[in-house]
């Protein structure tokens, strides 16, 4: 079994249990795909916040086999369902799963992520606070954005607020620098 067919596998599990809703799974992993295609290659560290069923977090984790991954879902039946995938992708050593609070991990380990990812994890405000206390200088934040573009979704406030500059949309994600 090749990796796409078994992270396949795995999603499908995870999707049976109602933990993601896309009805195309190819579809899904393509546009986690535009994650990876933007992290920066100097990256070793990455979070990904309301990591839900494993996207983008687990199609990462299968294309950066390099990247040290925290998961950070607060639902512990997801957390325990990613738990399980990342087992039977034997990725035990890469990604670890925090079952709790972006607030616990930014306790923990502030400022200490070269990447933070979120898909539909919260409103702008919320994702850029909590991407700004766990990036360190230079980290990259890059969110799943909505098919149209809204200039009035990430203000300069916010961005301010959290010491992120906006570096622009690409394709169906948008990336931030901590400053």
């Amino acid at each position: 079994m090749t990796d796409d067919q078994r992270l396949l596998a795995v999603l499908a599990a995870i999707q049976a249990r109602g933990a993601i809703g896309e009805a195309s799974l190819v579809q899904a992993i393509v546009h986690a795909e535009q994650f990876v295609a933007v992290l920066p290659e100097t990256a070793s560290t990455l979070a990904d916040l309301g990591s839900g069923g494993g996207l983008p977090g687990l199609v990462i984790a299968t294309r950066r086999p390099l990247l040290t991954i925290t998961l950070v879902e607060r639902r512990h039946s997801r957390a325990d369902l990613l738990s399980r995938a990342v087992r039977a992708l034997d990725m035990e050593a890469q990604v670890t799963v925090l079952a709790g609070d972006v607030r616990v991990l930014a306790e923990q380990a502030p400022r200490s992520f070269d990447a933070v990812t979120a898909r539909s994890f919260a409103a702008p405000p919320v994702t850029a606070k909590w991407a700004g206390r766990l990036l360190v200088q230079g980290g990259v934040l890059v969110v799943s954005e909505p098919p149209t573009d809204d200039p009035t979704r990430w203000t300069p406030h916010v961005l301010a607020a959290s010491g992120l500059r906006d570096l622009g949309r690409e394709q169906g994600v948008r990336r931030f620098e901590r400053l």
